[in-house]
């Protein structure tokens, strides 16, 4: 479905920062963006509250307007603006669910939601953690450990470590699903 009228003017006034616009926006897709964020919680077996859907719709949002609404300027029209949103709302919440995981796989967070979970790893500052994230990662062979370091540490996106390691965007994931793998065998070796 090729995008609509209604969805083009919306683009167009957003990009422009028209008044009103970005509320157009926001109960334009809302919605969609809840659905995504709960049929990916649901996708990955993780239990979310209402704080946390909220919580990453917000991120969702924010990816959006990032860069001057990048996300909204980079859209081509080959698809649907809700099929090239879907898209977007995914890899963000993807992102931080799998931020999540990897931090309390490395045993630095129990907490429910996903923003206090965020946080405080964040404000895990201890140098005792942050040595042993290194140790890990200096552990593992090179390549999975940048991989590690910018999906995990830099918040990078597939494509971006794709390309940096010069690989096919859909090795990343098994790359990223082995090397925590490794890293959690090395945890519980220690423990």
């Amino acid at each position: 479905m090729a995008l609509t009228k209604h969805d083009r003017e919306l683009l167009e006034r957003c990009v422009a920062k028209e008044p009103g616009a970005w509320k157009d926006f926001v109960d334009r897709f809302m919605g969609l963006f809840v659905h995504v964020v709960q049929h990916t919680a649901h996708c990955r077996s993780v239990r979310i509250a209402r704080d946390d859907i909220d919580d990453l719709c917000a991120d969702i949002f924010v990816a959006i307007v990032n860069n001057d609404f990048g996300v909204l300027r980079r859209y081509r029209g080959n698809s649907s603006l809700a099929t090239y949103l879907t898209v977007i709302a995914r890899r963000v919440v993807v992102r931080q669910m799998s931020t999540r995981r990897m931090a309390e796989a490395l045993g630095h967070v129990g907490a429910k939601s996903l923003q206090r979970a965020d946080a405080t790893a964040k404000q895990q500052s201890g140098f005792e953690d942050r040595e042993e994230v290194e140790r890990l990662l200096a552990e593992l062979p090179k390549r999975d450990a940048v991989a590690v370091r910018m999906s995990y540490l830099e918040q990078k996106s597939y494509a971006e470590i794709a390309a940096r390691l010069n690989i096919p965007e859909n090795s990343v994931g098994p790359i990223l699903s082995r090397a925590r793998e490794k890293m959690n065998g090395m945890r519980s070796v220690e423990s």
